[in-house]
């Protein structure tokens, strides 16, 4: 599964910075606004201790753990829903991500510009929520006419009808899409309005080093505090030395991979395993997705012609030893296509050509 996340925020808040370690790649980390023009985009591993001790066991020739792709967009300003800055461009690219990751500034150096003057997070994340809303309310002021037609035509268009009046309301309330209450019909229809507020976000606090066992908390929601500046330089040190500089700064993870993390758990999404002796692999199934459509993550053959799944719980299997230990156990499952995939499930799947 192809999984995007835009990263924004106001410019100089740390997007870039926060980019260039998150996928120690060199994306252009500059003092002015709009230093990062065109998205640069990252893939970056989701941290799973489970990979390797699967690996511990089957030896394989390589280990392939799920991803995330994590797209650096260019800061926005007041305005952007009518075009301001590059405001057309910045919603773009939103529209293109799966989620959005909103990068808040907390950290107070003086010697970097904000584009306001001041250091408010709260005023800052209302300025993106209120350029998102626009340009939702943009998008609806176009729709709405042409749904209008196409109800009197057909019946069936009438539910989306409805969903756009009642979130053309809501949103001019200053309220995310997400955020009204709707059925699953009703969310499906929304859906296909294309809609930026109705893209799940999570929210990360810039901070300085003193401030990264603080607790954040940004429109109601907890963040994730992260100082970009410690994370660019753990991005440069080996393993061991990032695990010393870590436990120096009483920390157990780095803020990127609680980013990682948070960013697969805000999709809604989970891992299951394939093992053997070419390699050890982790692959991305939305929770909830019965087999047939994880054997379509691997293939599209695998789901057309899913017969069964050799399931095996990851710990039955690192408990007995494997596959072999598992089967004498009894602990491996022959499920079919009504089995809803468990996270870390390892799986190996019957089908026909």
């Amino acid at each position: 599964m192809a999984l995007s996340i835009g990263i924004v925020g106001l410019p100089n808040v740390g997007k870039s910075t926060l980019f260039t370690a998150l996928t120690k790649k060199g994306g252009l980390a500059a003092n002015y606004p709009f230093a990062t023009i065109d998205p640069n985009v990252g893939i970056v591993d989701v941290p799973d201790e489970r990979i390797d001790e699967l690996a511990k066991m089957v030896n394989p020739e390589k280990l392939v753990p799920a991803t995330v792709e994590f797209v650096d967009i260019a800061g926005l300003v007041k305005g952007a829903n009518a075009g301001e800055g590059l405001g057309n461009q910045f919603l773009a690219n939103i529209r293109n991500c799966d989620a959005i990751c909103e990068v808040v500034r907390f950290f107070k150096d003086p010697d970097v510009i904000h584009v306001d003057g001041r250091v408010d997070p709260t005023a800052d994340a209302d300025t993106i929520q209120t350029e998102l809303i626009l340009a939702d309310l943009g998008s609806l002021e176009r729709s709405i006419p042409k749904l209008e037609k196409e109800a009197k035509r057909d019946k069936d268009q009438k539910p989306r009808l409805d969903i756009a009046k009642r979130l053309q309301d809501w949103l001019n309330e200053g309220n995310r899409a997400a955020t009204l209450d709707m059925t699953d019909d009703e969310r499906a229809a929304a859906h296909d309005l294309f809609l930026l507020t109705m893209k799940p976000i999570l929210y990360v606090a810039n901070c300085d080093e003193d401030q990264l066992h603080d607790e954040p908390v940004i429109d109601g929601q907890k963040a994730i505090p992260i100082c970009a500046e410690v994370e660019a330089e753990l991005s440069e040190l080996d393993a061991e030395e990032a695990a010393e500089y870590l436990e120096s700064l009483g920390l157990e993870h780095s803020g990127l991979e609680t980013l990682a993390r948070a960013a697969y758990r805000l999709l809604g999404l989970q891992s299951f395993f394939t093992a053997g002796p070419k390699e050890v692999r982790a692959w991305t199934v939305r929770i909830g997705a019965k087999a047939p459509e994880a054997a379509g993550v691997i293939h599209s053959d695998f789901e057309r012609g899913f017969i069964k799944a050799e399931t095996i719980g990851y710990d039955d299997y690192v408990t007995l030893g494997g596959e072999q230990g598992a089967r004498e156990a009894g602990r491996l499952r022959m499920e079919g296509k009504d089995y809803v995939v468990q996270d870390g499930d390892v799986m190996v799947f019957r089908f026909n050509v």
